[in-house]
C-alpha cells in the first residue's frame, strides 16, 4: 500500500450544494433563505426570537427583587479576634479599630460595616471599635476589662 492509494471512505466527503444558480437547481434566487430582511443576511441571529410566538423569557413569571438598600455586613467573632491576637496579626493591648481588622484580613474593606458576635472565647483585654455588637459579645469584652465602641 502506498500513500497515493489512500482514499476516504465512500460518503465521507459531501460536495456543497451550489446556491443561486437558477430555479432549476432547487436552490436558486434566494438560496433557501426565504425573502428579504434580517434572516436573509449572513451572520445575524435574532436572539430569543421564536417566530412570532411569545419568547420564553416573556412567558415565564418574574420572581423576587434586588433591594437597593442591600448592605453587606461583615461578621467578626470573639474567637477569631483571639486567634488573630495569638498569631500576632492584631495588637494584644489597646484599641482594635476597623483599619486593624482590614489589615488582618478579617474585614474586606473600610466601607463595609462590622458586627461583633460572641462566638468563641476571648482571653485578652482589648478595646474594639465596630459598627454593631451583640449583647453577649459586649458582656464578654466587658468581663475582661475591655470595652466596645460603637461607630454608628
Amino acid at each position: 500500500m502506498k500513500i497515493s492509494d489512500l482514499r476516504d471512505n465512500p460518503g465521507a466527503r459531501k460536495k456543497a450544494k451550489l446556491l443561486g444558480r437558477g430555479i432549476g437547481s432547487g436552490k436558486g434566487k434566494t438560496s433557501g433563505r426565504g425573502g428579504k430582511g434580517q434572516t436573509a443576511r449572513s451572520g445575524v441571529a435574532i436572539n430569543g426570537f421564536e417566530g412570532g410566538q411569545t419568547p420564553i423569557h416573556r412567558r415565564l413569571p418574574k420572581r423576587g427583587f434586588n433591594s437597593l438598600n442591600n448592605e453587606k455586613i461583615d461578621i467578626v467573632n470573639l474567637g477569631q479576634i483571639q486567634i488573630f491576637i495569638d498569631n500576632g496579626k492584631l495588637p494584644a493591648k489597646g484599641l482594635i479599630s476597623k483599619s486593624n481588622l482590614v489589615e488582618a484580613s478579617l474585614v474586606q474593606n473600610l466601607k463595609r460595616r462590622v458586627k461583633l458576635l460572641a462566638q468563641g472565647e476571648l482571653t485578652s483585654k482589648v478595646d474594639l471599635e465596630v459598627d454593631f455588637v451583640s449583647d453577649a459579645a459586649s458582656e464578654a469584652v466587658a468581663k475582661l476589662g475591655g470595652n466596645v465602641i460603637k461607630l454608628s
